[in-house]
């Protein structure tokens, strides 16, 4: 079959539809799938993505061609995703371009929770299963039944907090026409808050703004929400709602690590002495934080992929990313958008501070670049000639090229899918990140 190979992303298939992802595609997918894992049984849920029920119908039809039953788990969450998986200890498939532009779509597969397909584990597989287009005909054609996880999930969502410790907080959610809508709004029933819901109606149009937060323009309504209604925080959502980003009491964004490190400090005073796994990416605060509160930091390469097999791996109590991708041990290892969000409630209500107050010990110490990217036309020359320049440092390869001295470090990593070099920075002072910045971002682009 004519398939064009860069679909097959480092951790999952994404592709405009139908030009790059179609119909045809989608059953070749599934045939794959079946024949790769040799399973006879797929959970199957999709997004709110206007192709997602011709993209689905086609998938499940090639898992049921191939022999294989569907669970059919319907419009879903990510994380709802993996708690059916996890649930049922079977494979999935996940239709979901995750935060890309409405005209995406694609697949996020499970082999058993808590490991996934990925680059380096399987996806390169069925990529070539797909090219290939060869199956052997089944025995039977599988059957697909429904069901409803919904309630079953919030409950097992509400046992991971102390909902009767929570306070009254003023909480406005953006859920930016993404899947998580109507998940968060049953769930946050149930909780003692204030809620201000935006865009909560599932709507693969997306009428309001895009569905990654990372950017600014799609979070600034949000922003001036907060600000605007005087609430004691904000809370957005990507598409599927695997990524997760708050907003504090000035309508700051705060980044990713920095919430690691206040999640991972308020998790180890419950459960002292546990280990605690960040991504290359993150401000020193995280290991800091962690040590400091008697915690074992854990440095892993970006993609969930990789924190998911280290966290399983290491027994690791809780993981964060940089781009708001929080792990749990008590949630199989996966990442999820929804339980940050009680665990940060739950932690202003227990420390009765703003997290403004619980951010300024951070945020007077530690000054970050943030991902800063560059097109370069050879990413590994580059990289190579980095780590001549900067050689006087503390050299390492785990992902991408890190340098470290004393009051500075820096990584910077190639993209998976452009031909772009990402770079993170921090210093100990806001110049000199200023200047270290300036200076590496020249070199890169030089």
């Amino acid at each position: 079959m004519n398939v064009d190979p860069k679909i097959f992303k480092a951790y999952d298939i994404r592709g405009i539809y139908p030009s790059e992802l179609n119909e045809e595609i989608a059953y070749a997918v599934g045939q794959a799938f079946v024949t790769f894992l040799g399973t006879d049984t797929v959970v199957v849920g999709r997004d709110m993505r206007t192709s997602g029920p011709q993209i689905f119908a086609a998938v499940t039809d090639g898992i049921r061609a191939q022999g294989a039953d569907v669970i059919n788990i319907g419009m879903v969450s990510t994380d709802q995703y993996y708690y059916a998986c996890g649930k049922y200890n079977l494979p999935g498939m996940m239709v979901t371009a995750s935060h890309n532009p409405k005209a995406y779509n694609g697949f996020k597969m499970v082999r058993r929770m808590p490991y996934l397909l990925s680059g380096d584990a399987g996806l390169q597989d069925l990529r070539k299963l797909v090219q290939a287009g060869q199956f052997e005909p089944a025995g039977r054609r599988g059957d697909m039944r429904e069901v409803d996880l919904m309630d079953e999930f919030i409950a097992t969502l509400l046992k991971l907090v102390d909902v009767s410790a929570l306070k009254p907080l003023h909480v406005v959610v953006d859920t930016g026409n993404g899947v998580v809508g109507p998940a968060l709004a049953k769930l946050y029933e149930r909780l003692p808050v204030n809620l201000t819901p935006m865009y909560f109606e599932p709507d693969g149009n997306l009428p309001n703004h895009g569905l990654d937060p990372l950017q600014p323009e799609n979070r600034a309504e949000l922003q001036a929400r907060v600000l605007a209604e005087g609430a004691d925080i904000g809370f957005a959502f990507d598409g599927d709602g695997d990524r997760f980003f708050v907003i504090d009491d000035r309508g700051e964004f705060i980044p990713g690590d920095f919430m690691t490190a206040l999640m991972g400090e308020y998790l180890l005073r419950k459960q002292p002495g546990e280990k605690i796994v960040y991504d290359v990416r993150a401000s020193w605060g995280v290991p800091d934080t962690v040590r400091a509160a008697g915690g074992t930091p854990l440095i892993e390469r970006v993609g969930h992929a990789f924190i998911k097999q280290r966290m399983a791996d290491e027994n690791a109590l809780f993981a964060g990313e940089v781009t708001g991708h929080y792990y749990f041990r008590d949630f199989m290892y996966a990442d999820s958008g929804m339980i940050p969000s009680l665990l940060i409630l739950e932690m202003l209500s227990a420390t009765g501070k703003k997290l403004s107050e619980l951010l300024a010990p951070l945020e007077a110490k530690y000054f970050v670049s943030g991902e800063i990217n560059s097109t370069v036309p050879d990413a590994q020359a580059k990289l190579e000639q980095l780590a001549e320049r900067y050689a006087d440092g503390k050299v390492e390869y785990i992902d991408g090229i890190s340098v470290s001295y004393d009051d500075w470090h820096f990584n910077v990593r190639a993209s998976n899918t452009e031909p772009l070099l990402r770079l993170n920075l921090e210093a100990l002072s806001r110049a000199t990140m200023e200047q270290k910045r300036d200076e590496l971002l020249a070199f890169i682009r030089g």
